[in-house]
């Protein structure tokens, strides 16, 4: 009986950690799906190594962290004035390299090849 208590609380335990970081569903399948345009490999071997990257990221942040780093990390991209203020805001360029450096660990973690072309 004892045994029995712990699995459900080692269960329950678990289910409330995934839950903390939950990501919508959506946003899930567009980060994979760019993922896999982004790297070539097959079809198989891409959708598990690119699930396998938007987990370990949303092990690690909030959603709405993720989403705050993401844009940013999109936005910095952006040319003339209207990138500056991404550039010139030093919280968000702090938000751009953590978000950067969240990415390149999950993919090394996940058999990405890091210097595989774009």
């Amino acid at each position: 009986m004892k045994s029995l208590r712990w699995i459900a609380a080692a269960v329950l335990a678990v289910s409330a950690a995934v839950q903390a970081h939950d990501y919508p569903t959506s946003d899930r399948v567009t980060f994979v799906e760019a993922c896999m345009r982004e790297r070539p490999g097959s079809h198989y071997e891409m959708l598990n190594k690119c699930s396998c990257v938007i987990d370990a990221i949303a092990r690690e942040v909030p959603y709405d962290d993720y989403v705050t780093m993401s844009t940013a990390t999109s936005a910095n991209s952006i040319g003339g004035e209207r990138g500056n203020t991404i550039r010139d805001t030093e919280a968000l360029q702090v938000q751009i390299r953590k978000f950067r450096q969240l990415q390149a660990k999950a993919r090394q973690n996940c058999m990405i090849d890091v210097h595989a072309p774009r």
